[in-house]
C-alpha cells in the first residue's frame, strides 16, 4: 500500500510554545506515511510551500499556526484535486480548526492528518481583492482590533492583547458610511463596522455571527452593524484569536441576540463591492489588508479539508 504523503508547514512564530517536533514524531511514526517538515519565515511562505507540495504530489499540507496561516495555504490549495489540507491549531487564532471539529491538542490534530480513514470535507473559500480567506474580512471595528494588538502583545498577553484594543476603541467607535454592492443591487447605510464571512464561527464560547452560516453552502453573509455595546466588542475581540469554545458547544446567535446589537443589517450574496466614508481599516482572517475598499466573491467547493472520522 502507497503510503500518504505529508507536506507539515509550520509558522514558527504561532502561539506561544512553538512546534513540539517531539510529538510530532512520536504521532506520525504510528502510521504508514512518509513526512517532511518546511519553515515559513515570512508572509506569503505558507501559500508558496503549499504550491510546491502540490507540484510534487503530496497528499497531504497540514499546516501548523494560526488562521492566517491556514488562509495562505488554502489560497494554494483551492481548486486542487489530489492535495488536501489539514489544520494543526497552533496560532493565537484558531477559529478554522473550531467551525471543522479539528481537536484542539497537536497530537488529536496530527491523527486526523495521517489517519487514512479521516473524512474529507469540501468547503467555500471567499477571496477579497484577489486574496482568499477561509473565515472572514471586515471594515471598521474588528480591523481596528487586529491593528491595536501587535505581534509582540499577542505572543505575550494573548487574548488580552485585544480586549485592551477593544476596550480603547469601544469609547470613541467611528461611524462610517457604506456603499455596497450586492449581486449587482446597491445600499447605503451607517454603521460601526462592515463584515464578510464564510463561517460565522466566533471561535468564543459557542459565539457565532449567525447560526445558519456554513462553509459549504455557497454564499457569503454580508454584515452592517450599525452600533455594538461593549459586550459585543469583548466578544468580538476575543474571536480574532481565542478559539477556546469546546467541541459540541451549543452556538450563541449574535444575530438573534437583540440585547448584543442596536441594529443589524444582513445580505447573503455571491459577490459584494464595499466602499466606506470615511475610509476605514480591512482585515482579512486576522492580517491587516493595505486596501481602502473591499471586493469579495465566493469559491464554492474549493477547498478539501480532512476532519476527524464521522
Amino acid at each position: 500500500m502507497k503510503k500518504r504523503s505529508i507536506q507539515l508547514i509550520a509558522n514558527p512564530g504561532a502561539g506561544q510554545e512553538g512546534l513540539n517536533l517531539k510529538s510530532v514524531h512520536t504521532v506520525l511514526s504510528e502510521y504508514p506515511v512518509e513526512w517532511d517538515i518546511r519553515i515559513t519565515k515570512q508572509a506569503g511562505d505558507a501559500k508558496r510551500l503549499a504550491q510546491e507540495a502540490i507540484k510534487a504530489g503530496v497528499d497531504v499540507v497540514a499546516v501548523y499556526g494560526g488562521d492566517g496561516s491556514v488562509a495562505e495555504a488554502a489560497a494554494a490549495l483551492a481548486g486542487a484535486s489530489n492535495t488536501t489540507l489539514a489544520i494543526l491549531p497552533g496560532g493565537t487564532a484558531n477559529v478554522m480548526s473550531v467551525e471543522l471539529g479539528i481537536p484542539a491538542a497537536l497530537e488529536a490534530a496530527l491523527r486526523v492528518a495521517a489517519d487514512p480513514s479521516s473524512s474529507v470535507r469540501v468547503i467555500d473559500v471567499g477571496e477579497v481583492n484577489g486574496r482568499t480567506f477561509v473565515l472572514r474580512v471586515s471594515m471598521g471595528l474588528e480591523a481596528e482590533m487586529v491593528a491595536g494588538a501587535d505581534r509582540e502583545a499577542k505572543d505575550r498577553y494573548g487574548v488580552f492583547a485585544y480586549l485592551w484594543a477593544a476596550a480603547r476603541n469601544v469609547m470613541a467607535p467611528q461611524t462610517a458610511r457604506y456603499r455596497l454592492i450586492l449581486d449587482g443591487k446597491e445600499e447605503e447605510l451607517e454603521g460601526v463596522t462592515c463584515v464578510v464571512a464564510n463561517s460565522g464561527n466566533l471561535g468564543r464560547n459557542g459565539l457565532s455571527l449567525a447560526s445558519d452560516i456554513a462553509v459549504d453552502d455557497g454564499f457569503l453573509d454580508v454584515f452592517v452593524i450599525e452600533q455594538a455595546g461593549f459586550k459585543t466588542l469583548l466578544d468580538v475581540a476575543s474571536s480574532v484569536l481565542n478559539s477556546s469554545q469546546s467541541q459540541g458547544e451549543e452556538a450563541t446567535d449574535m444575530a438573534a441576540e437583540e440585547r448584543t446589537l442596536s441594529a443589524l443589517h444582513r445580505w447573503r450574496v455571491k459577490t459584494v463591492e464595499i466602499f466606506s466614508d470615511p475610509p476605514q481599516r480591512i482585515q482579512s482572517d486576522g492580517e491587516l489588508l493595505e486596501d481602502s475598499s473591499m471586493r469579495c466573491s465566493i469559491r464554492a467547493g474549493a477547498l478539501r479539508v480532512l476532519t476527524p472520522a464521522s
